[in-house]
């Protein structure tokens, strides 16, 4: 698994607790940025899930993820790509970048999960999320596939036309 972001703190805090887990051996790498080494390089791990988390009220942290994506391999985005957003609910975060994270994750087909990195408990409830997609997209879930499991959580942003009027 490979966690990209601006912020360490909340980043370390979701590796540890990833790596807590008994029952499946993984190797959670950090960086702020990719490339990501090439796949002929001997030194390059197996990475089955790229994860993106986005702090919200910074408009680095989602132009660093923006300008990261152009680095994958389009087969990383059938479902081994993920978004995490963090300062959702902060009143310093514009409602502009949250819709924009919203119509990234629907136009790449990628699932957008929320976390309070405010908190421990924060921190576990999204790697716990976040164990259960890698789990799939390392093959380890039989009959299902990380394609499978990326329709399902993926994040759907409604266009105009569809929309329903309740009033």
């Amino acid at each position: 698994m490979k966690l990209v972001a601006q912020e360490e703190e909340f980043q370390q805090r979701i590796a540890e607790s990833l790596v807590k887990e008994t029952a499946v051996t993984l190797n959670v790498r950090l960086a702020r940025s990719l490339p990501l080494p090439y796949e002929q390089q001997p030194n390059r791990p197996r990475i089955d899930l790229v994860v993106f988390i986005i702090n919200l009220s910074l408009e680095l942290s989602f132009q660093s993820a923006q300008d990261s994506l152009k680095y994958l391999d389009p087969a990383y985005f059938l479902g081994k790509v993920c978004f995490v957003a963090t300062n959702a609910r902060n009143a310093t975060s514009p409602p502009e970048r949250l819709d924009a994270l919203k119509k990234l994750a629907a136009s790449l087909c990628c699932t957008l999960l929320f976390a309070e990195d405010q908190t421990t408990d924060g921190a576990t409830n999204v790697s716990e999320r976040l164990l259960t997609i890698l789990k799939v997209s390392a093959g380890l879930v039989p009959m299902t596939t990380a394609l499978y499991l990326s329709n399902l959580t993926m994040c759907t942003v409604p266009s105009e036309t569809n929309e329903v009027d309740f009033d």
